[in-house]
């Protein structure tokens, strides 16, 4: 069913609210914006499955009264990218969510898998794919668009009363909660322009100090870029960025030699030597923390290649996939005693933590037998 009417989206989402989970989906375009350009909203009960068209509808407050309901639970999957647009486009967070891609790990499911994969492992069926690089904003929009757009939320309203019956029988119900909340923080992470220099690509080898820089240069760079409506890497590309950082510029004479600045304005480039003051005028105290991987000797490679050995035990017996667990990285920090692991509490302590802990103190150990590795 399509709805491009404030009539047929009242009465729809009347209809809705009388169900406790919802499914949903959107289509959306943003490869020359940098706000998405929310084109499609998907809806489904256990009833039925519309496609609203939110460039047809004027008033979409009935929409958002109905993902605001905390009565209702509003399924995703790999709903990061759905989150941020609908926040950036109607100004709301659907909560309480669930997000099947996410569950699917705790369930012997591969990390991150695919829609049409799941629907296949639960529902038994094979999803065509054609118009996965549909121009969304184009009307109308045909019979097989709608069909496509609708199927992405058919199935999971029954997906995810499987998948409920399942964490529950396996009683890691509690293990999904607090990720599916993290999901929701990190939509309020996205909001902080302050925060962008952490999504900022080959950094990692910057000090403190030129992180400060990165700080305020990518700030800018996101407000900039809102206003504009441009994506950020059409304002200044990331390497750019970086280099800014390295040589602190603080003329815009010394901005100009950097090759990727001569698309910027002359007030462009004054905002830049103004971005780079405030990050070396930061107080060294506020300096942004540096993670920077530790050296490791060969036999500490040993025993984490060891402790990553029970990892993988921990995860093929209990079917919950390794990325979700931790990373080597995390097996490190939990070697080296670090309090803020989270291997040290919750989920990852009860289903791993607690053995890496008997692993290392020699309590346990690891040996092979038919040419499988197991605990002893």
């Amino acid at each position: 069913m399509y709805i491009s009417s404030t009539d047929e989206l009242v009465s729809f989402c009347k209809r809705a609210s009388t169900h406790k989970v919802i499914a949903v989906d959107t289509e959306f375009l943003r490869e020359k914006t940098y706000h998405p350009l929310l084109c499609l909203i998907q809806v489904a009960t256990s009833d039925e499955a519309v496609a609203i068209d939110p460039l047809r509808i004027d008033d979409l407050d009935p929409l958002c009264q109905l993902l605001t309901n905390t009565g209702i639970t509003k399924v995703f999957h790999a709903c990061d990218q759905d989150l941020e647009v609908i926040w950036d486009s109607l100004g709301i967070v659907p909560e309480p969510l669930f997000d099947t891609q996410l569950a699917a790990a705790f369930l012997g499911h591969r990390m991150q898998i695919g829609y049409g994969a799941l629907v296949q492992a639960y529902e038994g069926v094979h999803l065509a794919k054609a118009d996965g690089l549909s121009d969304w904003s184009r009307r109308p929009l045909d019979e097989e668009q709608l069909r496509y757009a609708e199927e992405d939320v058919l199935y999971l309203p029954h997906i995810y009363d499987t998948m409920v019956k399942e964490l529950v029988a396996r009683d890691r119900l509690s293990w999904v909660e607090p990720e599916l909340s993290d999901l929701v923080k990190r939509v309020d992470a996205r909001r902080d322009p302050r925060e962008s220099y952490l999504h900022l690509k080959r950094s990692s080898n910057l000090t403190r100090k030129q992180l400060a820089i990165a700080r305020e240069l990518c700030a800018w760079r996101e407000d900039l870029a809102s206003r504009r409506n441009l994506p950020k890497k059409w304002v200044v590309q990331d390497e750019v960025i970086v280099e800014l950082c390295r040589r602190a510029p603080r003329s815009a004479e010394r901005v100009r030699r950097i090759r990727g600045t001569d698309n910027l304005s002359e007030r462009d480039v004054k905002n830049v030597v103004e971005a780079v003051r405030r990050g070396l005028a930061c107080d060294p105290k506020d300096y942004p923390s540096v993670r920077h991987r530790a050296r490791t000797s060969a036999d500490t490679d040993s025993v984490i290649d060891l402790m990553y050995a029970l990892l993988r035990l921990c995860s093929e017996s209990s079917g919950v996939a390794i990325p979700l667990i931790a990373t080597r990285d995390d097996l490190h920090s939990f070697m080296a005693g670090s309090k803020g692991t989270p291997l040290r509490e919750g989920w990852r302590y009860e289903l791993v933590g607690s053995r890496l802990e008997g692993l290392l103190s020699g309590e346990i150990g690891l040996t092979v037998k038919d040419g499988k590795v197991e605990v002893l």
